[in-house]
Parts: C-alpha cells; sequence; structure tokens
C-alpha cells in the first residue's frame, strides 16, 4: 500500500516537471542591461565636462566714469565699455616677458558752452613687480689668476732630496642677477584731436607686450581727454580696472 503511494508521488511529480514551461533570457533585456552599463561613463565624463571651470575670456568689468566740471562750465565724462584684457603666451617663450590681448570702447562726453574740442588719448599702463629692462640683467662673471710657489721631492733618508717649483691657476666663477624695483611702462594706443561732444575710441584684438618683467604683472587701461578753449585747457583722466596676472 505503501509502495503504491510513493510511485504515485514521483508519477506526479514527473508530471508536473515534463509539464513546467521552460525558461529562457530574454535577449532584450540583456542588451537593455548592455546598452545602460556603456552609457554610464558616458554620462560621467559629459557630468564632468559641464562641471568644469570655461575657458577665460579675459572680459573685465569697467571702472566707474570719471568727470569733472571746468570753470567755465564744462562738464566732461570718460567712460568704457566690453572691456577686455587676456593674458596669451609670448612668441620668445622667455619667463621676462609679458604679452596681452586687449580690447574695449572708451568715450569721451563733453557738455557746456561753445563748440566741444580737444584731444583724446587710450592707452595701457602694465607694471611689473621687479624690472630687468633697465639692470644688467643675468651675466656670468669670473676670475682667473696665477700663483707659484716651491715644493721639495723626496724625501730620501729622512731629507728633501731637492725643489719643485709649482704653479697653480685659480679659477672662480659666479652668476649675478641685476635686479631692479618695480616699473610702470605706459603703452599710448590712439591719440585722438576731436570736434564734437563725444569722441570716442574702440581696441580690438590689440597685443601689448613688455619684456624685462619678473614677477607679477598689473595691467589697465587708461584714458586722457584734453578740452581745448582759445583761453584754456582742460585735462580729465580715468583709469581702468586693474587685472593681476
Amino acid at each position: 500500500m505503501v509502495s503504491r503511494r510513493v510511485t504515485a508521488a514521483l508519477a506526479c511529480l514527473i508530471v508536473c516537471v515534463a509539464s513546467a514551461p521552460p525558461v529562457y533570457a530574454d535577449p532584450d533585456a540583456d542588451e537593455s542591461t548592455a546598452e545602460t552599463a556603456r552609457a554610464e561613463p558616458v554620462a560621467q565624463a559629459a557630468a564632468l565636462a559641464d562641471s568644469s571651470p570655461p575657458a577665460e575670456d579675459g572680459r573685465v568689468a569697467s571702472a566707474d566714469p570719471a568727470t569733472t566740471t571746468t570753470p567755465d562750465g564744462w562738464t566732461l565724462t570718460i567712460s568704457s565699455r566690453d572691456e577686455m584684457l587676456l593674458p596669451v603666451p609670448p612668441l620668445t617663450t622667455a619667463l621676462s616677458s609679458r604679452d596681452y590681448v586687449t580690447g574695449g570702447i572708451f568715450k569721451g562726453s563733453l557738455a557746456g558752452p561753445g563748440e566741444p574740442r580737444g584731444v583724446l588719448e587710450v592707452g595701457y599702463q602694465i607694471g611689473c613687480g621687479i624690472d630687468m629692462s633697465t639692470s644688467n640683467g643675468v651675466s656670468l662673471t669670473g676670475t682667473t689668476g696665477m700663483t707659484s710657489s716651491l715644493g721639495t721631492t723626496g724625501p730620501l733618508a729622512g731629507l728633501p732630496t731637492g725643489l719643485l717649483p709649482i704653479v697653480s691657476l685659480p679659477v672662480t666663477g659666479a652668476i649675478t642677477v641685476g635686479l631692479k624695483p618695480g616699473i610702470v611702462n605706459v603703452i599710448p594706443v590712439d591719440k585722438k584731436e576731436f570736434k564734437g561732444p563725444e569722441p570716442w575710441v574702440m581696441i580690438a584684438n590689440f597685443h601689448v607686450k613688455i619684456d624685462g618683467c619678473v614677477g607679477q604683472s598689473f595691467i589697465r587701461s587708461y584714458v586722457t581727454m584734453t578740452h581745448q578753449t582759445d583761453q584754456s585747457d582742460a585735462v580729465l583722466s580715468w583709469l581702468g580696472t586693474t587685472k593681476t596676472v
């Protein structure tokens, strides 16, 4: 009786296993998983690229306008916009050279009685922490000489057997660096005579280069406007934002 029950249970198990549907791997799911794994490094690289700082374009904020009023009732104003001060590698590749690409629009304004006329000068000032251009720079110095002396030969039985002349040529060398305190280089770019109430000068992609500058350097724009009349001159100066390199 027991053996019949065991036989029936085994038969039922075989039938259940045989009737179970076969299980196959889903190729679409595997391909989707592989594409996701391949896309993750690309997404991570894109995220890193987005988080990297943008390349410097050299744009600087314009300084506040400068204004003054003359005794004869003229109001003079100088301002700027769209300024750029971009340091670039110099062609000489020397560590003591500085090269900048500059630009901007520099404008004057005159309001008062009579005809406005005068001169508008625009340029740049570059300051160096240490100046080598007016010194001897780096030089190699050395000295040579000749000294003579007498020596003995031997000894034989504890006594010298003769005298021997000795000549020596001492050579000494040194490197000297001639440095001076900082200097400010004034570089005029344009000087325009004008007639009218709103003179202006535009500078675009202009290279300013100096040599013999060691350490930090500083650059800024400047504008000088001279209002001229038959009886007087009025001079107004303006300095732009200083950029440190």
